[in-house]
Parts: C-alpha cells; sequence; structure tokens
C-alpha cells in the first residue's frame, strides 16, 4: 500500500505563491497517476490537478487552469503542487492521491491533507 505525506500548506496572501510537496512512501509511484484535490469547509472534495506517471500529460481544474502547476520527480517520490496568484477560494484543505488515470475524478489512496489558506 502507499503512504503519501503533504507538506507545504499555509497561510498566504491573496496574489501570493505557495508550492506543496507530496511524498510517496514507495519507488514504484513513480509509475502511477498523481493528482491534486482540495476540500473547502462546507463543501465535497473537488479534483485540482493531475500529472501522468510519465509526466507528459496532465490536467486541471478550470478554476486553477493557468495559476497552478503540477510536476512530480520520480526518482525523487515526489508530486509538486506550485499554486500561483492565489485566491481567496483556494482556501481548503488539500490533498495528494494515487489515480486510476489523469482523467478520473476521484483516488484510490491518499495522503492525510495540508491546509492552505488564503487572505483577502
Amino acid at each position: 500500500q502507499v503512504q503519501l505525506v503533504e507538506s507545504g500548506g499555509g497561510l498566504v496572501q491573496a496574489g501570493g505563491s505557495l508550492r506543496l510537496s507530496c511524498a510517496a512512501s514507495t519507488r514504484t509511484v513513480g509509475r502511477y497517476n498523481m493528482g491534486w484535490f482540495r476540500q473547502a469547509p462546507g463543501k465535497e472534495r473537488e479534483f485540482v490537478a493531475a500529472i501522468s506517471w510519465t509526466g507528459g500529460n496532465t490536467r486541471y481544474a478550470d478554476s486553477v487552469k493557468d495559476r497552478f502547476t503540477i510536476s512530480r520527480v520520480n526518482a525523487g517520490n515526489t508530486v509538486f503542487l506550485q499554486m500561483n496568484s492565489v485566491k481567496a477560494e483556494d482556501t481548503a484543505v488539500y490533498y495528494c492521491a494515487v489515480m486510476g488515470s489523469v482523467v478520473a475524478n476521484t483516488g484510490d489512496y491518499w495522503g492525510q491533507g495540508t491546509q492552505v489558506t488564503v487572505s483577502s
């Protein structure tokens, strides 16, 4: 079973940037599609971004397109989410996940989440 640990969350001002990291417990994660999801208070968990195991294919939610960038370093078993021009509505707990495919709408394995709070 894959264990995922997110880090990098915190408090950031609107318009600022933040970089989230997701470290996996096994090197075999390099063969998995990975993604980020988020859940705001009182709302359901929603898809944010996904990246194929090769890194050659990415997908983004419309709400974050052109502001967020997902990337990965397979040798280091790590996936990143670079968040730029953040908005108050980006405030949520962000979860890293192993995904069956880049087009999936949910994950198979989840991290514990990291809180991102954007102040306006």
